[in-house]
């Protein structure tokens, strides 16, 4: 697989965890009071609402022709969680800061 075919899925996966996993994640913690949820308690979050994108990531799954790039796909998630886990997500870490400080 070249590079111009997995292109879109990398800028997916650019802006999946802080656009999709950050902004639900604070609106969750903000709607439910908690101002200061440790960067653990965040990160959970973030992957929670990331892991919730499933059947749109399984949904190139079973196609012969599309394996490749689900492979990728699944290898790139995996990637992304581990970085959110160990704090290596600047973009997460950025949101978590923003929140935790003006709420």
């Amino acid at each position: 697989m070249n590079e111009n075919q997995r292109f879109e899925i990398e800028r997916a996966f650019d802006l999946l965890p802080h656009v999709v996993g950050a902004t639900w994640t604070t609106t969750w913690f903000r709607f439910n009071g908690k101002k200061n949820p440790t960067r653990e308690e965040y990160r959970n979050k973030v992957i929670e609402y990331i892991s919730l994108l499933d059947p749109l990531f399984e949904s190139l799954s079973g196609n012969e022709a599309l394996e490749e790039i689900y492979k990728y796909i699944q290898s790139r998630k995996k990637t992304e969680i581990e970085q959110i886990t160990n704090g290596l997500n600047k973009e997460i870490e950025k949101r978590y800061d923003r929140y935790v400080d003006y709420g």
